[in-house]
């Protein structure tokens, strides 16, 4: 498995992901297919400004151009503050071979080192606590939380896509996280 940014060409996979009421059923159906052009273009763009880590999994280095899925880690303020977060998505036909697992760890693992390389390793470094927010009923994603050492903090209503979801709010700091 390898991670790569976000690119243009990854409309297809974007579509497959967010526009799908399978793929989409935990965070309240699917997206409209308009417009995914442009949030490509937006995630390319902050990918490669090195604003979100907003990265395409791909299974098999020897076939680059097939892509699984997604696992991004951002930054945005909250009511009560600046916040990371993490998120990722897996395509049906790659779920269940622990891609999703090995990718939030990589992830992770990154914001770890980078910290480290930067000389932050006093502080928590660029993203500080990363935070997660899985659908209540996603036992899979909550399960790569438990098992990465994420510390499950309470339910909670959040908002995505301009909808209210029931999701476990779980944090985790990528110094501590199991890999």
């Amino acid at each position: 498995m390898q991670l790569r940014n976000v690119e243009l060409a990854d409309v297809e996979a974007y579509v497959r992901m967010r526009c799908d009421p399978v793929m989409m059923a935990d965070l309240g159906g699917p997206l409209p297919r308009a417009g995914m052009e442009d949030k490509v273009r937006r995630d390319v763009h902050r990918a490669a400004a090195d604003l979100d880590w907003i990265k395409m999994i791909i299974p098999d280095p020897a076939a680059p151009e097939v892509v699984a899925g997604t696992v991004t880690l951002w930054s945005h303020t909250t009511e009560d503050g600046p916040m990371s977060e993490i998120g990722w998505m897996v395509l049906p036909e790659h779920q269940g071979r622990g891609l999703a697992k090995q990718a939030v760890r990589t992830l992770l693992d990154q914001a770890r080192d980078e910290g480290e390389d930067q000389g932050q390793n006093q502080g928590q470094g660029r993203w500080g606590l990363v935070h997660a927010f899985p659908a209540t009923g996603n036992g899979a994603s909550n399960g790569i939380c438990r098992s990465l050492g994420f510390r499950f903090v309470a339910a909670r209503e959040v908002a995505f896509a301009d909808r209210v979801l029931r999701a476990n709010h779980w944090v985790v700091d990528p110094r501590t996280a199991r890999t």
